[in-house]
């Protein structure tokens, strides 16, 4: 008996179901179409990791934009996200963002951006989540004055400046397949007021493997020489993801 008993003690253990792992990661690539000063299409890459356990939230991201010219690399632009949270509620948590832009081809060397403060999980469930985020933090620019042409919306002085942050974050499931995301972030100081927001549809092909088309519009308080203040942008990219 105590021999049968150890047996079914070891099933037990062998099949208790396992945690899932904090992490996550997506590789996202395709084609990319431009819109308004710059009318042009290109190739992109993206690159995410998450991690996520106890009351800590990481998340980093890389896209890469890359534009081919008689078999040549004509520009390249590199974008850096690292956002780490840390929950201080159920629903208050507080949050350290940093994004930067680098190119050598394009009309910045260097666009970075830093921001802390708090955000608030409005809603939390497997079908929708909301979330929105506010904070100061500075920001700093470098254009490429090299590069810069009369249809590139930037100014060609330096910008070092306080700035203030707000985001706001949008996930929706409706379906089995298919979902919906949102994002919005506006950033503003002295020198000008950004505002960036995309908006894509995810439909899962299979457990690892989705298509997403998405949007996203880029929109400048202040541009010189009368130029559209309005840049938008739309991929179509193959998403594979893993846990």
């Amino acid at each position: 008996m105590a021999k049968l008993l150890n047996e079914d003690d070891n099933k037990e253990e062998d099949e208790a179901p396992q945690e899932p792992s904090p992490w996550t990661s997506e590789i996202e690539f395709g084609y990319r179409s431009e819109q308004g000063n710059d009318d042009e299409q290109s190739l992109n890459t993206r690159l995410s990791l998450s991690y996520i356990k106890g009351r800590l939230r990481n998340n980093g991201e890389i896209k890469i934009y890359m534009k081919n010219e008689d078999g040549k690399v004509d520009e390249r632009e590199q974008t850096y996200q690292l956002q780490s949270d840390y929950k201080l509620s159920p629903k208050m948590y507080a949050y350290g963002n940093f994004k930067g832009i680098d190119s050598k081809y394009d009309s910045y060397f260097h666009d970075y951006t830093i921001s802390s403060g708090l955000g608030y999980q409005v809603t939390n469930t497997e079908d929708m989540k909301v979330e929105v985020e506010f904070g100061p933090g500075y920001r700093y620019q470098e254009p490429n004055t090299d590069e810069i042409d009369d249809d590139d919306a930037i100014f060609p002085e330096n910008v070092n400046e306080p700035i203030i942050r707000a985001n706001f974050n949008a996930f929706w499931k409706p379906f089995k397949n298919t979902s919906f995301n949102f994002e919005g972030t506006v950033v503003s100081g002295s020198s000008n007021t950004r505002f960036d927001s995309e908006i894509s549809i995810v439909n899962q092909i299979s457990e690892s493997i989705a298509l997403k088309i998405a949007q996203s519009r880029q929109h400048l308080s202040r541009v010189p020489n009368n130029l559209e203040k309005t840049d938008s942008t739309v991929t179509i990219n193959l998403l594979f993801s893993f846990k």
